[in-house]
């Protein structure tokens, strides 16, 4: 009788299935074998992994394994686990970030199975073997434990101490220790403040001595690029900025209250492709002065503050009161269209301050990128800096280069131009222009001999005249963007041999390149190197291009396996992008098939260039390193040949149209569909240089992604814009970082020192000065709109208690 009551019992045991939560986990797993083995399929058709396919076609078999309640489900998801261990080790070794997308879904969904809800879902009889499983996610937590320990994209070393005399003085007139005359300090560009009362044993002391609010930001009409990234001046006791809609204001230095505010009335219009004003420049004439013409200077205006605005005019202003400077131009301003063939608003921007020595105003401007061949002229042009009157004009794509504008000649339209930030000498009287390729960027077959003679250059023009002196090519048609985004830094570089007069040159690719800037001949070696082939039809290519032995360039290429994501699934999706992109390394050539841009368009180095140290002979520098895909769009519905109100010129997003092309370019960073960069970090770092000899001595990456995608403080090193600047106390400032920090850091080793939070990103570069015996480190936190930073109208200043 017992045996026969029993059996009812048995069978209902034998007919029982999984609950709930197991059948929950048994769909998960089917859904997520079945999309591994589809995209996983089409990754092995590309010629990549196939870990994915045999992953996925193994999650299935366990979802079903799971759908049963069989008790093999729990060791064959231990063997999947195990295997992924196994082939991440093998493909990436122990560096955790590169293993994170490949585990983070499947050791927590191991968890997940060994959870009790999920573990009392199997039938009685049907327990799992969980032991393996346990075994493998201990082993799994050992390795990333090691991992995170093992983990570092850093290089540690100390930069010398030695001091070996004072910086040279490149300007007419000297500039005091405790005041910052020009966007770089002085015309050499060194971003280097002399002052040393902040020290790496103090700065953490540092606090908000004043903030002021200029009340600028971003309307309803203004271009997405829409930025703050202004490095004021400090003369005397005043502070002089400027904010996106080039409104100038002059501060008290002591504590930030404004004396005064001019409006040029920058009206809001969505044509313009950028709003940003970098900063302005001062002058102050010299005792006994003339202009050009040899006449007395003007009385008026004997201290002047310069403004380049965003719709092509420029300002003289007095410094005292911010009053236009009557004799300056028509009654304190010039139009910068003068003179051009193409006068459409917003077509010719200036957006970085011009050079200013002591008898000229040295103006360059920006273009609008990669909307048409007929865009204004990228002339530069010398001004009499009393009167305003057009002394010469260097036009880049003339054939006289030099001709002046009259009833029979008007710059040449779409000439390269310079829309960064240029250096001067005035000693040798000599002023260097970074220089970008003509527009559109990205097809070049219709470019002249003569249009791509400075094309990616630098050139040094003869201050007085606008001749030029000399010039050298960084890229050879360039077809990638790849132009001088900086300020070239000068330094007087002590050798064996005796002093030689040295110009760093910071590009996009990531090179630095080394110059004697009284000849442009090479100081580093930068030999001629092969590069990819294969040009998009009608266009043609360099077979080398120059690279500098001193560079930030990545030294591999790129592989699937540096793929990265959130996830394991949108990590494949990366790899399967990559693998049907083109790509064979820096310059690969632009492509109908999409083509991956790695250093991307953004460039290594951006409008901040590097910080250099003059009495260490040291610079500092904070590269990126962030791929970008360029894909060429054929004429078409999507892509027509003539304007119209769908492509309005200050659109930088879809679809660039290149009118007057046969292509238009899509362009973006290559991103996986939730956001993340597809290449893994880091993706920006701090850099110490021994300019004695060349070497990267310390590398650290920076930044977090606090105020990114993942709202976690995770330093991953992060994508940056803006510059450094050094101080003569040992101490380097950075607030150019996606998260909203202005840091401080060890100039001599790169170890951080302090930070603090910014109510704004801090795409600008930082300056100091000091007031009354107390040094003040100030920055602008006003946001960048296509970076995707916070927007704001901060100005902060910050002093020792």
């Amino acid at each position: 009788m017992e045996v026969s009551q029993a059996a009812p019992g048995h069978v209902e045991r034998e007919l029982a299935r999984p609950g709930a939560w197991a059948l929950i986990s048994a769909f998960s797993c089917l859904g997520m074998g079945l999309i591994l083995t589809a995209a996983g399929t089409s990754l092995v058709t590309l010629g990549g992994s196939i870990y994915y396919l045999i992953t996925g076609l193994a999650l299935v078999v366990n979802g079903l394994l799971l759908w049963s309640g069989h008790r093999l489900a729990y060791p064959v998801y231990a063997a999947i686990v195990l295997g992924t261990m196994a082939w991440a080790l093998f493909e990436v070794g122990l560096d955790f970030w590169l293993l994170a997308p490949r585990g983070d879904i499947l050791v927590p969904f191991g968890f997940w199975l060994l959870s009790p809800w999920v573990v009392r879902s199997f039938p009685d009889r049907e327990r799992p073997w969980r032991t393996p499983l346990v075994g493998v996610l201990v082993a799994s937590l050992a390795v990333v434990g090691i991992a995170v320990a093992n983990t570092t994209d850093d290089l540690a070393g100390s930069l010398p101490t030695t001091i070996v005399g004072a910086p040279p003085q490149t300007d007419a007139v000297v500039v005091p220790d405790d005041e910052w005359h020009a966007y770089g300090r002085t015309g050499a560009g060194d971003h280097f403040s002399p002052l040393k009362q902040i020290t790496p044993a103090n700065v953490a002391k540092l606090r908000v001595a004043w903030t002021f609010r200029t009340g600028d930001t971003r309307g309803p009409n203004d271009s997405i690029e829409t930025t703050d990234e202004v490095t004021p001046l400090k003369v005397g006791d005043s502070v002089y900025l400027c904010s996106p809609h080039q409104k100038v204001f002059a501060l008290d230095a002591a504590t930030g209250k404004p004396k005064w505010v001019f409006d040029p009335q920058v009206k809001d219009d969505p044509t313009f492709q950028h709003l940003t004003c970098r900063g302005v420049s001062y002058h102050a004439t010299m005792a006994g002065a003339r202009t050009t013409e040899g006449t007395p200077a003007p009385a008026e205006c004997p201290r002047r503050i310069i403004l380049p605005t965003n719709d092509g005019r420029m300002f003289a202003l007095d410094a005292a009161t911010g009053k236009p400077c009557e004799a300056f131009g028509q009654r304190g301003q010039i139009d910068l269209k003068d003179g051009m063939t193409v006068k459409h608003k917003g077509f010719y921007e200036g957006t970085s301050p011009p050079v200013v020595t002591r008898s000229m105003v040295i103006m360059a401007g920006a273009v609008v990128d990669n909307y048409s061949t007929n865009e204004p002229s990228g002339v530069v042009r010398g001004f009499d800096v009393h009167t305003g009157k057009l002394v010469w004009a260097w036009d880049s794509g003339a054939e006289d280069e030099n001709a002046l504008p009259s009833p029979t000649h008007q710059y040449t339209p779409n000439s390269p131009n310079s829309w960064s930030i240029a250096a001067a000498d005035e000693k040798l009287g000599l002023v260097y222009l970074p220089m970008a390729n003509q527009t559109p960027d990205i097809w070049g077959g219709n470019r002249t001999p003569v249009m791509e003679r400075y094309s990616s250059s630098l050139v040094a023009l003869d201050i007085a005249t606008g001749k030029r002196v000399w010039s050298y090519q960084t890229v050879h048609h360039d077809l990638w963007d790849m132009d001088l985004p900086s300020q070239p830094s000068l330094l007087d570089l002590r050798t064996p041999k005796g002093i030689i007069p040295a110009i760093y040159v910071p590009t996009k690719s990531g090179n630095i390149f080394v110059l004697d800037r009284r000849t442009g001949k090479l100081i580093v070696p930068a030999p001629e190197r092969p590069v990819p082939q294969g040009p998009a039809p009608g266009d043609r290519l360099s077979r080398t291009q120059p690279f500098s032995d001193l560079t930030f360039q990545p030294q591999k290429k790129l592989t699937d396996a540096d793929m990265w994501g959130a996830t394991m699934f949108d990590q494949l999706v990366c790899r399967i992008q990559f693998k049907r992109l083109r790509y064979e390394g820096p310059f690969t050539p632009p492509s109908l098939q999409g083509t991956l841009v790695f250093p991307g368009d953004v460039g290594m180095f951006e409008w901040g260039g590097i910080a250099v140290d003059p009495n260490r002979q040291v610079a500092i520098a904070n590269p990126i390193v962030f791929p970008f895909v360029s894909k060429l769009i054929p004429r078409g519905p999507n892509n027509p040949a003539a304007p119209n109100a769908t492509h309005p010129p200050g659109s930088e997003t879809g679809v660039q149209p290149m009118y007057g092309a046969p292509f238009g370019v899509q362009l973006h960073p290559f991103l996986s569909p939730l956001g993340f960069p597809c290449m893994a970090p880091p993706w920006g770092y701090m850099a110490g240089i021994d300019l004695n000899t060349n070497k990267i001595i310390w590398k650290h990456k920076v930044g977090t992604t606090r105020d990114s995608v993942v709202p976690l403080p995770l330093k991953l090193g992060m994508p940056m814009l803006g510059g450094t600047m050094a101080t003569a106390g040992g101490v380097t400032f950075l607030t150019a970082t996606m998260d909203n920090y202005i840091r401080a850091f060890d100039v001599t080793t790169g170890r951080m020192l302090w930070q603090s939070r910014l109510p704004a990103g801090g795409q600008s570069t930082p300056m100091s000065y000091a007031h009354d015996g107390r040094q003040y480190v100030v920055t602008a936190a006003g946001g960048h709109g296509s970076f995707g930073t916070k927007l704001g109208d901060y100005v902060i200043a910050y002093a020792l208690p």
